[in-house]
């Protein structure tokens, strides 16, 4: 039996190991545009050997046109588009939103300026949705990620083992939730200043991301016994984390990877903090939803794991009762 065990951890150990690494280095190695956002207008005579150009770049870019720079500027605080080429009488002009993620954002710039010193023009950048002057590089928002992933598979691990059931389990997840939510706003916004939109709505999303992996992990553990934990704490730190585009944006992940990570709780929750952080709102709906989805039925699953064991603890014998006597 010993003999087994060991060869169990031999074998298991460099396994986890080689997954981890792939999970991790395989996107980051991989990192380039696939049908990245991008708009373009002007003109359409002005604007067609620019869109000509960005073509060129096969399946790197997803084009939308756009009457003139209002539009374009729009779209980009809507999160419609990453950036907008905008082609006037004095020459190109590059809107970009750092906000979004300050890799893209230095992408474009590359990417923009390249095709347009082929014909000699000069590219004039102009960020219209910045990052706070606090945290320049976004570093602080994409680092939020993991925290929050590991808080709520503590939270989960700490009411299960803790032997909290039913309607008392989801009490403590969501008052958990909650008080994470007013720290975590309290440290981003009020103190290093690194998130600058509406501070509830901050503390909202921040919150709703700890529950779902919270929520994810006790509910699992009360269907699936211990092992549940495990296994929501695999699928969050060694894909959910790795493949949330956080760092950079999920356009710039291989494919199917930046679409899985935004089902995953990270992915949906860096999003969702980038929107109502720095665009007032804009395109929350979708990763608010999810997040949402994942809290549901972890939840539910706390209360259905409850009812499951009592039905079975009620249908058995227990020592107190008294033994009927045979008659006669």
């Amino acid at each position: 039996m010993s003999t087994r065990r060991m060869l169990a951890v031999v074998v298991l150990v460099p396994l986890l190991a080689a997954l981890a690494l792939w999970a991790f280095a395989w996107p980051a190695a991989r990192t380039a545009p696939r049908d990245l956002p991008l708009g373009v207008a002007g003109p359409a005579a002005a604007t067609a050997p620019m869109e000509q150009g960005l073509r060129q770049h096969a399946g790197a870019f997803e084009i939308h046109r756009y009457a003139d720079e209002a539009a374009a500027r729009s779209a980009i605080e809507d999160r419609t588009v990453y950036g907008a080429v905008v082609v006037t009488a004095q020459g190109p002009e590059l809107l970009t939103a750092s906000a979004a993620s300050p890799v893209v954002a230095q992408l474009l710039q590359q990417a923009v300026s390249q095709q347009a010193g082929a014909s000699g023009a000069e590219v004039r950048t102009v960020d219209v949705v910045p990052t706070p002057a606090s945290d320049p590089r976004g570093a602080a928002l994409s680092s939020s990620v993991l925290p929050l992933a590991l808080s709520g598979i503590m939270a989960g691990a700490v009411v299960t083992l803790l032997g909290l059931r039913g309607l008392l389990a989801v009490t403590a997840l969501l008052v958990g939730a909650a008080l994470v939510g007013v720290v975590a706003a309290v440290l981003a916004h009020s103190w290093l200043g690194v998130l600058t939109g509406n501070w509830w709505a901050e503390a909202g999303s921040l919150a709703l991301a700890m529950l779902a992996v919270s929520a994810a992990v006790a509910g699992l553990a009360a269907l699936a016994g211990p092992a549940g934990i495990g296994a929501v704490a695999f699928l969050v730190m060694f894909l959910g984390n790795p493949f949330s585009g956080a760092a950079s944006a999920p356009q710039l992940l291989p494919e199917p990877v930046g679409a899985i990570g935004q089902w995953l709780p990270p992915g949906a929750s860096a999003t969702l903090l980038r929107s109502v952080s720095f665009f007032d709102g804009a395109a929350a709906t979708g990763p608010a939803l999810t997040l949402a989805w994942w809290a549901a039925l972890g939840l539910g699953a706390v209360v259905l794991g409850n009812a499951l064991k009592s039905r079975s603890g009620g249908a058995m014998p227990t020592a107190d009762e008294p033994a009927l006597a045979p008659v006669g």
